[in-house]
């Protein structure tokens, strides 16, 4: 079993990113060929030197919904309520999982309003977990989703402070993908690894011939949970849906002209989850709610190199970033651990608003 501090190492708080960089693709891209077991040190506006025609990126288009709403109780005492999922609704209002702070103040039959009374809120039931289900109705008559969109703030991770709202309306911008689906509004936390494209370096990508292929996960808040046993096998992975057209299973099969170049954990959690019960597309769109957990020595069906951030310590993201490392070998572990200590030396950003790595 995998100790989980195997997966400790010490980061200078300055070395987290409080913001993005001026340009998305000024971002820096630590680069790990696996075959050379070498690492080079480039621009993310290098990428292109390392892709070749035929190759596919897969990317996660889902939406980051401004889901951090500030609202206020009948006694005038401030709520914080995080809209996770959508579970219902009907005539009486809409059902939603969240979070609320403070959750201890905030009992089953407690209510609270956003914005003076746009939204009114009444917790419906605990559901364990510090998660709750609250009915929210609407006196103009929107949802709740286009209450957020007009409302809200995007969920930053905890690790990026805001004591005021001096960059709300740079954070809606920024903690976004060019190419999110607005119409996919369905993650509680952006798929990072994508921040770092612009239009101009996707648009030289396909003069390149490097095609593109989307999933949809609906990333969750069980993301950024570290890893709270003993043992990394012991710990209860979370689940997220997500969504894969038939357009991109195709690309996951032989033949295969080039590579399937992951955008991101969340693409590689939906691709290895779907192959790992499909052998062939299934035609059409295809729904599923993701349970994988991967780590070393796990091998991988339909990834051949991955585009990642750096991951926080005890994490499951560093878990999957180690496996891919070393397919099929505990050794990427150690590797990894050396990797991110050269990243560190080297002043990269780490975490949502850091800086990237490309696994060949």
């Amino acid at each position: 079993m995998i100790p989980v501090h195997r997966l400790d190492y010490a980061l200078p708080d300055e070395l987290i990113a409080q913001a993005p960089a001026g340009r998305r693709d000024a971002s820096r891209l630590l680069v790990v060929d696996r075959a050379a077991r070498r690492i080079s040190h480039r621009g993310f506006t290098d990428l292109p030197e390392y892709l070749a025609a035929g190759d596919v990126l897969v990317r996660n288009n889902a939406s980051v919904l401004p889901a951090r709403l500030h609202g206020r109780r009948p006694t005038g005492g401030r709520v914080e309520c995080l809209l996770l999922r959508r579970i219902s609704g009907d005539r009486a209002g809409e059902l939603w999982q969240c979070l609320v702070r403070p959750g201890r103040r905030l009992g089953v039959g407690e209510t609270f309003e956003v914005a003076d009374g746009a939204l009114r809120a009444t917790v419906d039931a605990d559901l364990g977990d510090g998660g709750v289900r609250v009915r929210f109705t609407s006196v103009s008559g929107e949802s709740v989703e286009e209450a957020a969109s007009r409302l809200g703030d995007v969920p930053l991770p905890p690790y990026i402070e805001r004591p005021d709202a001096s960059r709300r309306e740079e954070d809606r911008e920024r903690y976004q993908t060019v190419y999110a689906d607005r119409a996919r509004r369905v993650a509680a936390a952006a798929p990072t690894a994508g921040l770092h494209f612009t239009p101009e370096l996707l648009a030289e990508l396909g003069r390149r011939g490097v095609r593109t292929a989307d999933v949809t996960l609906h990333v969750g808040l069980g993301t950024f949970k570290p890893i709270g046993t003993e043992h990394v096998e012991e710990h209860p992975i979370h689940s997220e849906v997500y969504e894969i057209p038939e357009s991109t299973q195709r690309v996951l099969f032989p033949p295969l002209i080039g590579r399937r170049v992951a955008v991101g954990t969340t693409s590689v959690r939906s691709i290895e989850d779907f192959l790992a019960v499909h052998t062939a597309p299934t035609g059409g769109p295809y729904l599923a709610e993701a349970s994988l957990f991967i780590y070393p020595p796990r091998g991988f069906r339909g990834v051949d190199a991955l585009i990642t951030n750096f991951h926080q310590p005890r994490s499951t993201l560093l878990c999957l970033v180690a496996a891919f490392l070393t397919p099929g070998s505990m050794q990427g572990l150690d590797w990894l651990m050396e990797i991110y200590a050269e990243a560190i030396a080297e002043r990269y950003r780490f975490f949502s608003y850091g800086d990237a790595m490309l696994i060949v």
